[in-house]
């Protein structure tokens, strides 16, 4: 019930007595609150509101078990802005924020005991008033003459200004204290070289101990007194004319005093000091008395110094940093136009993968089933189109490997013992007018590549050096061991460590700026129209960077141009590798093979000719139906994938059927495999890996190698 309610004035009990609080008693609707009819209260409680209405001293009753309020007028000056909603609440509602403390107090008057409290700190939601309260409190049960007690009665006397200017106090004197011991500790560390007085009409100049010894001058002397003369001999003499002037300045018009100079010192070398003085005046504006301070500035300035050194270079090594800039932000410019074309042209080289597969079995199947001798023009035409959709491939693989998605074996490699076998085949593509040397470092590290990619890409490069080179030259294959240290790794975007470098210069042109910015673009070349694809350096640069490389052109015009090609180094010996060439078109022998491939025609191509090659053929054309027929038709001898497959992928997908069938051998199919691009990093233990488009002897043989293990 609220105490501003307008309820009809009651009987009152409180006759002669006046103020806001008696009217809230009057018209305060007592029938509805705990405490029941004004009529009905004890006589203790009736006596207990006439002596509070009468006091000028906040005080608050406490009554009943909730501890209904009911105070005087001080007290509601007390109570702030809650006043009067709070009056006839129950304690805890009123002041919720010290509930627990009013629960307690509460206990203590319904049990009959006093209690006291000095400087009780209260966080009290006052608005308008401070919120962190002091108070002492005297508490005082409601006892009526039965020795009941009908509550309690708080006496408030609140001293948060007391306490407040006693923290005030307690706190200037701790700041005077760390004052006086920071002067202290800056007159001992020599911060404060020392203090002076100068007696202007007796011209002497008194100073302390430390001061004696800044001027290089006897302490008795100081400390009795000396001319300012003899004081202003120790300053260096580029300094003196300007102190005597500001000193001379300074006596004139009075006032505060600054200057900054050198002192000689005992061994003939200078400190720099600042001098912090004021003038006093007499009333008549007779200089009297001129107080002062020495603090040594002489670090403080040797800093400037340098600083005013070192800005000398300023603008040329802003220069610097600028042009670093530009540089850092070209190479990423570079490099996100390099990974954004990447990205095209690998979704375009795996699109056409896949078309190209069906094209190319569809043509294989029609050259197989042409009659021996029949319609010789007819399969003229075929292996024309067969060696068109081959060049396709060929490129599509180049896309592959500029955009980093192509499929890599990778494997240990001797990059020397490749080199060397490729000798003889790099003399017969450069013709007879250029020469082939090679420097290859005894101790040259193994790298971990693909051994047919790296050699691919050592033959595009050799090409373009010959077509750099029409009239002759001298082509250089050298290896060697090197390090990328962190400046230079995060220049060529690469970790740091070990590398091995094996570079291909050539005697040629040489290439200007502007072409070599776009080099390792696909489709850019600089040959005539039907002489070059564009995609030799790009395919490179893609590899390289697959394998976790850096590829670095140098190239100057009429001077030839370097291709640096960084290999991680291999830390373990590289094992020997086995190379075998499959049969021709082998047959099976009936095995089970369930074939999973999303496109129509490609599908249908494989099972077509792998059911003519003795194959019992399952298909599917995503992975989900390809599971229901593994637990239809299991066992099974081999799984064939495309890698790409909607939902679930190729290589989630042998793994679900290895789960029903354990050890079953798997073959993927690829245009290209997001995530599959190291195929050590994708294929587990009896996975092989074909890449589209494939001739179907390829295929078989692939499959009859597999099998056969």
């Amino acid at each position: 019930m609220s105490a501003t309610q307008n309820m009809p004035p009651q009987p009152c009990l409180f006759a002669g007595q006046s103020g806001d609080t008696v009217e809230l008693i009057r018209r305060f609707d007592w029938a509805a609150s705990a405490l029941g009819p004004l009529e009905q209260w004890p006589e203790v409680l009736i006596s207990s509101t006439r002596l509070i209405l009468s006091s000028p001293t906040p005080i608050v009753l406490l009554c009943g078990a909730k501890g209904v309020l009911l105070y005087n007028d001080a007290y509601a000056a007390f109570a702030g802005q809650r006043h009067p909603e709070i009056f006839g609440l129950p304690a805890e509602q009123a002041w919720p924020e010290i509930a627990e403390w009013n629960r307690h107090v509460i206990g203590m008057g319904l049990s009959g005991r006093s209690m006291s409290q000095e400087n009780l700190y209260l966080p009290l939601r006052r608005p308008g008033l401070q919120e962190d309260a002091w108070m002492n409190l005297y508490y005082n049960p409601l006892l009526d003459n039965t020795g009941r007690s009908h509550g309690m009665m708080c006496i408030v006397v609140e001293t948060t200004s007391q306490v407040v200017a006693i923290e005030q106090r307690s706190q200037a004197e701790a700041d005077l204290r760390s004052a006086n011991e920071r002067i202290e500790l800056a007159l001992n560390a020599g911060a404060v070289l020392g203090t002076w007085v100068w007696d202007i009409p007796n011209d002497s100049v008194t100073g302390d101990e430390r001061f004696a010894r800044a001027f290089a001058a006897d302490p008795q002397q100081a400390a009795s007194g000396m001319a300012l003369d003899r004081v202003t001999t120790a300053i260096h003499p580029q300094d003196r004319p300007q102190v005597r002037a500001m000193i001379e300045r300074t006596i004139a018009t009075g006032g505060s005093y600054r200057a900054e100079y050198r002192v000689r010192q005992p061994d003939g070398g200078y400190r720099w000091i600042e001098a912090n003085g004021r003038c006093e005046l007499a009333s008549d504006g007779t200089p009297l008395r001129f107080p002062g301070v020495l603090i040594d500035i002489d670090e403080r300035k040797r800093t400037e110094l340098a600083l005013r050194q070192l800005t000398q270079t300023l603008e040329e090594r802003v220069s610097e940093a600028v042009l670093q800039r530009i540089q850092a932000e070209d190479q990423l410019r570079q490099a996100q136009k390099m990974e954004a074309i990447g990205q095209l042209t690998g979704g375009i080289a795996h699109d056409f993968n896949n078309l190209l597969a069906g094209i190319l079995g569809s043509l294989e199947l029609i050259q197989r089933k042409l009659p021996a001798g029949e319609h010789p023009q007819l399969a003229r035409f075929v292996d024309a189109a067969i060696a068109s959709a081959n060049r396709g491939a060929s490129l599509t693989h180049r896309l592959l490997a500029f955009a980093r998605r192509q499929s890599l074996d990778m494997r240990p490699v001797e990059v020397n013992a490749l080199v060397r076998a490729l000798e003889e085949l790099l003399v017969r593509t450069l013709g007879e007018q250029i020469s082939l040397e090679t420097h290859l470092a005894d101790d040259l590290w193994p790298t971990r590549s693909d051994g047919h990619q790296l050699e691919n890409a050592l033959i595009n490069l050799a090409i373009n050096a010959r077509d750099a080179m029409p009239d002759g030259g001298k082509l250089r294959i050298e290896t060697r061991n090197t390090q990328l240290g962190e400046h230079q790794a995060q220049h060529h975007q690469v970790p740091a460590g070990d590398y091995l470098l094996l570079s291909v210069s050539d005697t040629g042109c040489g290439m200007p700026q502007e072409i070599i910015r776009h080099a390792f673009e696909p489709f850019f070349t600089t040959k005539p129209i039907g002489q070059g694809t564009g995609l030799g350096l790009s395919m490179v640069y893609g590899f390289v960077k697959q394998t976790g490389g850096y590829l670095q052109l140098e190239s100057q015009v009429g001077h030839g141009t370097t291709l640096h090609l960084y290999l991680p180094r291999l830390l373990v010996a590289p094992a020997e590798q086995l190379h075998g060439n499959a049969a021709d078109a082998p047959r099976g022998a009936g095995e089970r093979i369930l074939v999973v491939e999303d496109d129509k025609v490609v599908r249908m191509l494989m099972v077509e000719v792998l059911e003519e090659l003795g194959y019992q053929l399952i298909q599917a054309a995503d992975a989900q139906s390809a599971l229901g027929l593994l637990e239809q038709h299991a066992p099974l001898d081999l799984l064939l994938t495309d890698v790409g497959l909607p939902g679930m992928n190729g290589r989630q997908l042998a793994d679900a059927a290895r789960q029903r069938q354990p050890g079953l051998k798997v073959l993927f199919a690829t245009g290209y495999a997001e995530g599959a691009e190291l195929r050590d990093d994708y294929l587990g233990k009896d996975m092989e890996m074909i890449a589209k488009p494939f001739s179907f002897e390829a295929l078989a043989g692939k499959l009859k190698a597999i099998l056969g293990n």
